[in-house]
């Protein structure tokens, strides 16, 4: 179940309560008028059903109320009512199956914003990716790729594309290319020094890595590999699924790639650096492919399921 707390206009409330009582799958209505200050207005509380709660937002913003009152949605931990469980067997579909398109808007805005501290994560990726990549550590690149944020900008992507948001594309591209440039700059610099100090070597980068001797030799493998995982970290988002993020950061290796071509680039070995830079556009391409395919079959699965009686 969602929770929703709205501040409406006086003149409003009507129009909105309205709405909250023909939309199926709400309950637990209250109306307290006049208790809002900031901005001035009547307080809405309801409850909806999670499959539901798309339909009744989508509602409320056609009314105009995110620019004369406010709009607030969490989601509820627990709730012990006998009319939560009604609503939510009248409303359709399954609460796990359905997609709040503005949480995800949202979501994905947060998580693409090109800021200092997605750099600092993106970059701390990419060198403790570059250790492991020199070590032929399998432990530190699975530490790399949990670390990396780079799947917000990712699936800001798919998300811009299926609710055709061009500022949201252009917020999340923006994010991504400059978060890995800065990233693989940063992480070259790091291996100069970590070669100065006797820690980071060429024999070490050019001899046998059987653990991660896969992270420059591109194959198809990684484009399929890729493309699972953009389905599963876009399920995980619309489902708020958020635990099965983990497995999907460490199943693509987008920051080992881009931490061995830092790395590769530093010692001046094209072979690696071309080898490692096609191994990170294919699982980019993959997972926004996968991402943006996944959220279009949900958009069309629950148009269905909302124009059935």
């Amino acid at each position: 179940m969602l929770h929703l707390r709205l501040i409406t206009p006086a003149g409003q409330t009507e129009e909105v309560v309205r709405l909250i009582e023909r939309t199926v799958g709400t309950t637990h209505l209250v109306v307290l008028p006049g208790t809002a200050r900031d901005p001035v207005g009547d307080l809405v509380l309801c409850d909806v059903a999670r499959e539901a709660g798309d339909e009744l937002i989508a509602g409320l913003r056609r009314l105009g109320l995110e620019d004369t009152g406010s709009i607030a949605v969490e989601d509820i931990g627990l709730s012990l009512s006998r009319r939560a469980e009604e609503a939510e067997k009248e409303a359709p579909g399954e609460g796990a199956d359905a997609v709040l398109w503005e949480g995800l808007i949202e979501a994905t805005h947060e998580e693409s914003t090109l800021s200092v501290t997605y750099l600092a994560f993106i970059t701390l990726a990419t060198m403790i990716a570059a250790c492991g990549v020199v070590l032929d550590n399998a432990i530190l690149i699975v530490g790399a790729m949990a670390v990396g944020p780079e799947f917000g900008p990712l699936a800001g992507i798919s998300a811009a594309l299926v609710r055709r948001r061009p500022r949201l594309a252009w917020r999340s591209l923006l994010a991504l290319l400059v978060g890995f440039a800065v990233a693989m700059a940063l992480t070259s610099a790091f291996s100069l020094l970590m070669d100065a100090v006797g820690l980071f070597s060429e024999d070490r980068l050019e001899g046998a890595r059987p653990n991660t001797g896969f992270i420059y030799a591109p194959d198809w493998f990684s484009f399929v590999v890729a493309v699972l995982a953009g389905v599963a970290g876009i399920l995980s988002l619309t489902s708020a699924k958020s635990g099965a993020l983990v497995g999907v950061a460490i199943s693509v290796t987008t920051v080992p790639a881009a931490a061995n071509a830092a790395v590769a680039l530093a010692y001046g070995d094209t072979s690696q650096t071309s080898g490692s830079t096609i191994q990170l556009l294919l699982n980019l391409l993959g997972i926004v492919l996968a991402g943006t395919l996944t959220l279009l079959a949900q958009k069309h699965f629950w148009e269905r399921r909302r124009q059935r009686p």
